[in-house]
């Protein structure tokens, strides 16, 4: 295909971005890059009351983290009222919509009847014939066909058909002058040239009414796509009681975007038995209709295992510069890059996520005191002399080149005819203040010399202490 397809995505900033919405515009994104087309972003910013610049700001900078540029916009509808209302007033001059007067008592006084009386709750056109104009508290209703059926070709659901009779006269102008959501999304999707809207099926019954409108406008109908809602494990709609839900809060627990897209295209989707995809295998291999129609289960676990297989398997140098941030949290110092790409070759193997990595390692960036308990255990009076030669021989030893390390350790315990393991632990809390960590060798060649004699010296005084 060419560059006539076009998709969008079009988040209303009352928020951060919703992984259900990243997922959305991720399918957005791909389809237009798999087809050649263009992918639109559009904020719908009508919510004056809710909206807000922060949100905005939220949404565009987690868009850009997970790498899902846009080729035009993001446009605003909040600048775009006037285009609205001329479209209204045009559906007025053609007799397909008209001003109401109802207000809202009368309008709960005809609903809790319709309830009542177990017939369906929709406005019952009192003010279609009146010839109304513009007032006080007036609203600008759609004119609804009162027979006949709406169908169309969804490309994840199939044919769906509405009786007209099963829909209401919509306002599509408020009493205040702002346009509803109904109404903006059928003129800015069309005024856009959008080809193809992908969106979660939270929209299908919006459909038929935004079809309505098209028509009575004589727009070009797009195709529609609505991708099934992301559930929690207890088969709920997702929601915070669940953990995180927000692509920033995931950021700032230190997730990589890439695992995220991973996940998030996974759910409702597949490529045979494939699991792990880069980027332009993403974009050569996905197409809208392979989506499938269930609903999807957020699995925490296993979007934590992908995270941890590209933490494993990235460029340390890049994950090394995403560290600051982290460091910055817990008011470590920063230390060069060099030191830092050391540090998660270290650690990589043992952690899931940025914030792991800092947490796991943190006796590289600030020195642990090891607990009074662990002390007592492992840095007893008779380890005293082991520790005193262990230091000295280090003096003159590269602790870059772990051949020369090691054989100065194996000397050592021939030395004092002991095994590694009597050393190791003992050696290991005195350098990171823990008995879990990266390889002895590892750790020495990282922290470098002037660290690890301090920290053996502190060891070494305790020892000395308690004899």
């Amino acid at each position: 295909m060419s560059d006539d397809i076009r998709t969008r995505f079009a988040p209303s900033p009352t928020g951060y971005l919703h992984i259900g919405g990243a997922r959305t515009a991720l399918f957005s994104w791909l389809y237009a890059r798999n087809k050649g087309g263009k992918f639109i972003l559009r904020v719908e910013d009508t919510d004056a009351q809710r909206s807000t610049e922060a949100s905005t700001e939220q949404i565009l900078e987690a868009m850009e983290w997970l790498g899902l540029d846009w080729d035009e916009g993001p446009f605003y509808q909040s600048q775009r009222l006037d285009l609205y209302r001329s479209y209204v007033q045009e559906l007025i001059d053609k007799g397909h919509a008209y001003w109401c007067e109802c207000t809202s008592e009368e309008l709960e006084a005809r609903r809790k009847h319709a309830m009542d009386t177990g017939t369906k709750p929709k406005y019952d056109g009192t003010c279609k014939n009146k010839g109304l104009g513009p007032g006080p508290g007036r609203v600008v209703r759609f004119a609804m066909p009162a027979t006949g059926i709406t169908a169309f070709d969804d490309m994840i659901k199939g044919r769906i058909s509405v009786d007209n009779s099963e829909l209401d006269d919509l306002v599509l102008l408020r009493s205040d002058g702002m346009p509803t959501y109904n109404f903006t999304v059928v003129i800015d999707d069309a005024t856009m040239n959008i080809t193809h809207i992908i969106r979660g099926d939270d929209h299908v019954n919006n459909t038929p009414r935004q079809i309505k409108i098209y028509e009575a406008l004589g727009f070009k109908l797009p195709y529609f796509a609505h991708v099934p809602m992301i559930l929690g494990s207890d088969k709920t709609r997702l929601s915070k009681r669940h953990g995180a839900t927000s692509v920033t809060a995931y950021e700032e627990m230190g997730y990589l975007p890439e695992a995220l897209v991973n996940y998030l295209v996974r759910l409702s989707w597949s490529h045979g038995d494939q699991e792990i995809f880069t980027r332009d295998e993403l974009i050569e291999l996905f197409d809208i209709t392979d989506v499938g129609k269930a609903a999807a289960v957020f699995n925490p676990e296993k979007l934590l295992w992908l995270n941890h297989h590209y933490i494993k398997t990235g460029d340390p140098a890049r994950l090394a510069g995403l560290l600051p941030g982290f460091l910055k949290k817990k008011d470590y110092p920063l230390a060069d890059s060099d030191y830092l790409e050391k540090v998660v070759i270290d650690v990589r193997e043992r952690t899931k996520t940025l914030a792991d990595m800092v947490d796991f390692g943190d006796f590289y960036f600030a020195e642990i005191d090891p607990s009074e308990e662990l002390k007592e255990k492992f840095f007893t009076p008779e380890l005293s002399a082991v520790f005193r030669s262990l230091i000295e021989r280090l003096d003159s030893v590269n602790l870059g080149d772990h051949a020369q390390t090691e054989e100065t350790l194996k000397n050592l315990l021939d030395y004092f005819d002991i095994k590694f393991k009597v050393l190791a632990q003992p050696m290991r809390v005195a350098l990171t203040g823990k008995t879990v960590s990266p390889g002895i060798f590892e750790i020495m060649a990282t922290l470098g010399k002037d660290r690890v004699i301090s920290r053996l010296n502190k060891a070494l005084d305790f020892m000395e202490k308690n004899t």
